[in-house]
């Protein structure tokens, strides 16, 4: 049995408490918070507190706040030499006050209040400091939840953290423009769906270069002149000639003749 005390109460620590109460190989002792108010819906679930000093003892302490915070909330935490993790996909595991045995327990994933999320399907990114039996039992919190663990560092982290932000971020951004055009001719965006989903599914027996398609990578330059015509947002026309410079200086051998798939 692993002993959790989760502190802050933003996306990620509500859907890894939930996580954690649906598996009796955790157990959350406390959870922390400096406003009562946001998590007092669960104090039938599990002792909260608002009072640093009232922390209880255990496994493991798990910083699910904002980056901003984590050096701040760790140095005042009234203990030493206790395992003391942060979730975030960008900040150094150094963040955590060094009178702690630090760690990262990071779920690569986007996180909302209203959606559910299967643990099944989210790779945990884990590192602890120089310690073999933190890292362990990161691995069994981690497995305890259904995750796959992923050894990472810090340095990994954060370019795994930055692509996140380009595959999940960024994306979801172009699937906005997409809606506005759609709806600027009274289109059903809904019908994009299976192509949304047929393109991501692809990218488990293809890279994504060998997936590009599309008339950047053909260089159909009347196809993109005429959609370029089409465009009547100018912010829409910037990322759509900056994508298809992209996808050319990538694929095309007009741009690049070195062009190769990435293995």
């Amino acid at each position: 049995m692993i002993n959790v005390v989760l502190l802050g109460a933003g996306n990620v620590a509500t859907h890894l408490f939930k996580a954690f109460t649906n598996t009796e190989a955790v157990t959350v002792k406390q959870w922390y918070n400096r406003n009562l108010k946001t998590i007092a819906e669960y104090k039938n679930k599990v002792a909260i507190t608002d009072n640093l000093e009232d922390l209880v003892e255990a496994d493991i302490y798990i910083l699910a706040v904002s980056d901003d915070a984590i050096a701040d909330l760790s140095e005042k935490l009234p203990f030493t030499n206790r395992l003391v993790v942060h979730t975030s996909g960008s900040v150094s595991l150094y963040a955590i006050d060094k009178k702690h045995k630090r760690g990262v327990f990071y779920p690569l994933q986007t996180f909302s209040k209203g959606a559910s999320v299967d643990f099944s399907k989210v790779p945990l990114c884990i590192e602890a400091h120089k310690v073999k039996e933190d890292f362990s039992i990161l691995k069994e919190l981690a497995e305890a939840i259904g995750s796959q663990p992923h050894k990472v560092n810090s340095d990994q982290r954060a370019a795994l953290h930055l692509a996140a932000v380009f595959v999940n971020n960024f994306t979801n951004q172009i699937y906005r423009i997409a809606h506005e055009i759609t709806e600027s001719e009274g289109a059903e965006f809904d019908i994009l769906k299976p192509l949304i989903q047929e393109t991501a599914r692809k990218l488990d027996d293809l890279s994504p270069f060998l997936a590009q398609t599309g008339p950047a990578k053909r260089n159909d330059k009347k196809t993109i002149k005429k959609h370029l015509n089409a465009l009547t947002n100018a912010h829409h026309k910037d990322v759509y000639e900056l994508l298809t410079q992209s996808i050319q200086k990538t694929h095309s051998p007009f741009v690049n003749p070195k062009a190769k798939p990435n293995k």
